[in-house]
């Protein structure tokens, strides 16, 4: 695979603090993630018409675009949330190394996608 053939997102993801670790393994172990980062965080939104102040953690996800609706979709069937925010934003410049390590952890999707392709 060439350097920078396949967009690389950053996936950030709100969630309980107690919830975060279980969230972050199954990204990873899935290989939809390459890595996941949990950082403390303090929200304040409305919900409901209710200002509302939470401690929160806040997931850093490293992903490919080729997993992101899947990604998106775990996210939202094992997030405790009615409304989990789940944005992604495309990361312009990446290390290579950096990107050739998350390709090489996220492989298995490039596998399943090869292997539905030649099942036509």
């Amino acid at each position: 695979m060439n350097y920078m053939d396949q967009d690389l997102l950053i996936v950030y993801t709100t969630c309980p603090p107690d919830k975060a670790e279980s969230i972050a393994e199954t990204l990873v172990q899935e290989h939809l993630a390459a890595c996941v980062n949990i950082l403390p965080a303090r929200s304040v939104y409305f919900w409901e018409s209710k200002l509302c102040r939470d401690e929160e953690s806040l997931l850093l996800i490293k992903c490919r675009k080729v997993s992101y609706a899947r990604l998106e979709a775990i996210i939202k069937s094992i997030h405790p949330y009615q409304l989990p925010e789940i944005v992604a934003v495309k990361a312009e410049d990446v290390q290579k190394d950096y990107y050739n390590w998350v390709c090489e952890q996220t492989k298995y999707i490039d596998d399943n996608a090869n292997d539905k392709a030649g099942s036509k």
